[in-house]
């Protein structure tokens, strides 16, 4: 599933246009939209969303924590201003392409713009959802911070309120918004903390570590164009950088020692046992 990094790329070609040459999504009208996986669209129904969304303009492409966010305003109306919010989930993915192109066989939605152009929602595994709301906040309010956005002393304050183990509590999405399995692990291996350290184990020095390391992983991931895992995400590089993440037997690149993997809340984590001992 993509992470921070992942999604803020994906921002950055939807405003700026895309390496591969796509035009950006910014200032274009979205005309109509087809909707070919009716379960894509979480709200409002599918024939509202179609109804709504037509006829407005994209005034801006930003992100919180995993949701792509994209602003728009309904022209010749001041009182016309909607937010349409994507979470790509699994295989999800947001291209600018001529209407020739649109139709593949995952296209889930279809949104076509003007000068013969269509925004595409590819989605093999269907998880991928989509919003239209009048407040953002009626999708990404139940999220703690974004990531990146946070303050050491919020995230201070934060992580003194928990108890629990430091892997599972990045994942969760309500303390902040935006890690996943690859970026904690990173994370952890950059501050040298056990990912079943918990919470109420950390010195200030180790919390402010914490903090540090979160912040520079993931902008080492976006300047990277985020991780290209799979098939699904091509163009991004940052696997070729990873500390621990996946590298399960081979040395770690600090002191040596070799990369151990063990599972925490049912998932994958990787570390190095020399760097990040479990006694604080």
């Amino acid at each position: 599933m993509p992470e921070l990094p992942e999604v803020e790329t994906v921002a950055r070609a939807l405003r700026e246009g895309a390496p591969n040459g796509a035009p950006p999504l910014l200032g274009r009208t979205i005309q109509s939209v087809k909707v070919l996986w009716p379960r894509e669209v979480a709200s409002p129904s599918p024939r509202a969303f179609a109804r709504r969304i037509a006829g407005t303009c994209v005034q801006s492409v930003g992100r919180y924590g995993k949701y792509l966010l994209v602003g728009l305003h309904r022209l010749c109306d001041e009182s016309g201003a909607l937010s349409l919010l994507v979470h790509l989930k699994m295989s999800g993915r947001l291209d600018v392409v001529p209407r020739a192109e649109a139709f593949t066989p995952h296209a889930r939605l279809v949104w076509l713009l003007d000068d013969g152009l269509a925004l595409r929602f590819d989605d093999a595994r269907k998880f991928g959802r989509v919003w239209l709301v009048g407040d953002p906040a009626q999708v990404v309010g139940k999220l703690g911070p974004d990531a990146l956005n946070i303050t050491p002393d919020e995230f201070a304050a934060r992580l003194r309120a928990r108890r629990g183990a430091l892997k599972p509590l990045l994942l969760d999405q309500a303390f902040i918004a935006g890690v996943g399995n690859i970026y904690a692990d990173e994370a952890l291996h950059l501050a040298r903390l056990h990912p079943r350290r918990t919470a109420a184990s950390l010195s200030e020095d180790d919390v402010m570590r914490l903090y540090e390391a979160i912040r520079q992983v993931l902008l080492e991931g976006i300047a990277a164009n985020g991780a290209s895992f799979d098939w699904v995400y091509p163009g991004g590089n940052f696997q070729e950088n990873f500390r621990v993440y996946g590298r399960a037997g081979q040395h770690c690149l600090a002191c040596g020692a070799p990369i151990a993997r063990i599972v925490v809340t049912q998932r994958s984590t990787h570390f190095c046992p020399v760097c990040q001992p479990l006694a604080g």
